[in-house]
Formats: C-alpha cells, structure tokens, sequence
C-alpha cells in the first residue's frame, strides 16, 4: 500500500493508518509529511466510485476531491470532518435541492455498479416502474426465500399503483445514510462512498429516513410530492434487501416488516 501509494501521489508516503469503517472496502489515512494528508480506499469498484465524485463535483456537491485513481486504489482529499448524526437538516436539504436538480434523460447510470458482493443493475430505463422492479427488486429473488420471493413479486405486479411511472429522473447520491455525510463542526463537509444514477429524488430521501430520523421539517424543505409518505416503503425495501444479503437474516424482520407496510 504505502509504496503504492507513494508512486501514484509521486511523494512519500511516511506512514498509513487504517481507519474504522468500510464494510465493503478498506480506507486507510495516509501520512504525507509536513502536515499533508490524503484518503485512500481499496476496493474492486473504486475505479467507478471515482467517475461518480468528478460527476458530483461538477455538479457542486460537496464531495471529496479525487487525487489518483489506479486499479483498486483510489486516493482522495482528506476532508476536515468527522462522521456522525445529521448535525444541520437544513443545509442537507440545500445540498439535495442541487444534487437532485440535475436531471438526465432516463432512468439508471451508464455503468453497473456493486456493493460488495451485491450487484447493481443501473441498465438506462424509460419507464421508472420498470426500472425499480426489475433493477432493484426482482433482482433479489434468486438469494432470499420463496416466502419472502412470493412477496416481492406481487408487489412488483402491482408496484404501478404505488409510485410514479416518469417522475423526474434526479441525480441520485444512491447511498446517502448519515454514515456517508461528513461534518465539519456543525457543517456539511462533503457526501461520500456514492453510488449515483438517476431515479426518483425520494429514494435519496427513504434511505435517510432507513437508519436516521429526520425531522418534518427537512422533508418540508426538500419540497417532496403529495404522497411522498407512502412511497418511502417501497424505496426502503431495496436497502434492506442489500443488507439482507450483506450481512444476513439480522435484516430479515425489517424486510418482512416493510413488505407488510405496503400490504403483501
């Protein structure tokens, strides 16, 4: 790593420290003498996630600045900022507004992407309600029981009752819990580890509300469409079944749960 590291900076690397986090990855702090630092992350994917941070760069998120990338290697600026609960509902919906403000002609991304061993089918679609069934939950039905399968199917014969065929395709952050927006004080510094296409703005939003609580007024601010309540359900269940999948049958009861929210 560290000469690795050192070749791609085209300067010493003089220590590496792993940091906590990244189930799906390895990120490790590097040492670059006179009080430089930089970010670098180990994982099959990277090579994408880096197009993803130019892409949302040139979009002014706030994210951190790609420095070199080369096969399973990206190194990133080392933001001033620490991981935490959402300390500014506020600001966060600002950077949404700008984020989900940039529409694209269709549904997906131009390149598939995975967390871990998950794969994620980002195959350019017209039709949203295709797109979520298909890409989003169909593909889970050959890793999770028949119970579980039975009932995904139904919702998907029926998911056109549920949300909206063309809703705006907005730029998606694609994995936005607070575990991936870092503060600096009380301060958005920048949104990490994406996994951007493009979709309805309110799956950005039901992954917030998945492991956070956002309150009233951060959806107020977000200017989200009558309904938006009731479709957060059918948004959430895509996480859940990654983590299903990720890490086992700890995420079995929320599955079940959130099927059963939405009546199957």
């Amino acid at each position: 790593m560290l000469i690795r590291a050192s070749t791609l900076l085209g300067r010493q690397v003089c220590a590496v420290s792993r940091l906590s986090g990244g189930d799906l990855s390895t990120v490790f702090r590097l040492d670059l003498g006179n009080g430089d630092t930089a970010i670098a992350k180990q994982a099959p994917s990277v090579a994408i996630e880096a197009r993803m941070l130019r892409h949302l760069a040139l979009r002014a998120v706030p994210v951190p600045g790609v420095i070199a990338q080369d096969g399973d290697l990206l190194i990133m600026e080392d933001l001033p900022s620490s991981r935490g609960g959402v300390r500014s509902w506020a600001e966060l919906a600002e950077i949404l507004d700008s984020l989900h403000g940039r529409s694209g002609i269709h549904y997906g991304w131009e390149e598939d992407y995975a967390f871990g061993a998950v794969a994620i089918c980002n195959r350019p679609t017209s039709s949203w309600v295709t797109f979520w069934a298909d890409e989003r939950l169909r593909c889970h039905l050959p890793y999770v029981s028949f119970v579980v399968g039975e009932r995904i199917s139904a919702l998907c014969d029926r998911l056109g009752d549920l949300i909206p065929e063309k809703p705006v395709p907005s730029l998606l952050h694609g994995d936005l819990w607070s575990g991936n927006i870092l503060f600096n004080g009380d301060q958005v510094a920048g949104l990490i580890d994406p996994a951007c296409y493009y979709g309805d703005r309110e799956v950005d939003c039901a992954m917030l509300g998945l492991f956070d609580n956002p309150p009233a007024a951060f959806f107020e601010a977000c200017g989200l469409e009558a309904g938006w309540e009731q479709r957060q359900p059918v948004y959430r269940l895509w996480p859940l079944l990654v983590h299903l999948r990720l890490f086992g049958d700890a995420y079995a009861r929320q599955v079940g749960a959130c099927l059963g929210e939405l009546g199957f």
